[in-house]
């Protein structure tokens, strides 16, 4: 049996390799067509002008999927191996709101493209990855919470050394991007996809874009850690019978469930 094949293992993996190919794709695309420069563009720009745009969306929206498989799968995980501590509980419960709303930060990102409705990608911008970041945060706390019982103190060291990268990553971001739109370097900047190394704050944008990319892969590379955890779950659907037929009045609803409750059958 390969790796992936135990347990829910291909979940994670699926959400970092597609994740990973949506950004390289429309990288690729944008780059033959030169609708960018080849030396690092923001991955949104790589995801603006058609036919890279449709690729990087269809692509972005299958990524929010598996993240929310993902999250919930991790969810039902920390539960079932902490059934009665009602403080781990709590965060498990915190951190799958996390984790579903920064993959709806990403459905934003895919569909409203940055220079077509900036202040609604930047939204859902700041919902995956800032949103992403507390939700790593959380799950490294976990992490620690269940440590050495559960989880070994490797894995809660690595889970923390990828989320300092994220932080790190964002930090820069937040502070290059800053000066970068504070107006010293002209105005209408977001519309700008092709910078010229003579240009006044191009290393401000070379910073911020090497940052964008360094945020996107600390953040795969959080759910890689997920993968060793998941080859020791499996999901299995049980089907309840409320009825002999699938054409049961409401009125006899009822009365044949409670025959089949006789019967043994549920």
């Amino acid at each position: 049996m390969w790796w992936f094949q135990q347990g829910l293992s291909f979940l994670p993996a699926s959400l970092v390799v597609w994740s990973a190919a949506s950004f390289v794709f429309s990288y690729i695309t944008a780059i033959v067509l030169h609708h960018v420069d080849p030396l690092v563009p923001y991955i949104s720009d790589t995801g603006t002008i058609p036919p890279e745009r449709c690729l990087f969306g269809i692509m972005l929206n299958i990524s929010a999927f598996l993240g929310v498989a993902t999250m919930y799968v991790r969810y039902k995980q920390v539960y079932a191996l902490n059934p009665e501590k009602s403080k781990i509980i709590k965060l498990n419960k915190i951190g799958l709101t996390l984790g579903l709303i920064s993959c709806f930060g990403l459905c934003i990102i895919a569909n409203f493209q940055k220079c077509v409705l900036y202040y609604v990608h930047v939204v859902g911008a700041c919902l995956t990855f800032g949103v992403g970041a507390i939700y790593m945060l959380v799950q490294t706390v976990l992490s620690y919470l269940m440590q050495p019982e559960i989880h070994s103190k490797d894995i809660f060291w690595i889970r923390l050394t990828v989320l300092l990268w994220c932080s790190s990553s964002i930090a820069s971001m937040f502070v290059s991007s800053l000066v970068l739109y504070s107006g010293l370097y002209g105005t209408n900047l977001v519309q700008k996809l092709h910078w010229d190394p003579e240009e006044k704050g191009y290393t401000a944008h070379i910073i911020s874009t090497v940052s964008e990319w360094s945020l996107a892969f600390s953040f795969l590379s959080f759910f890689l850690t997920y993968i060793r955890d998941f080859q020791k779950i499996s999901l299995r659907a049980v089907v309840s019978l409320h009825g002999r037929t699938l054409y049961n009045t409401p009125q006899s609803f009822v009365a044949d469930e409670q025959t089949l409750l006789t019967a043994g059958s549920i």
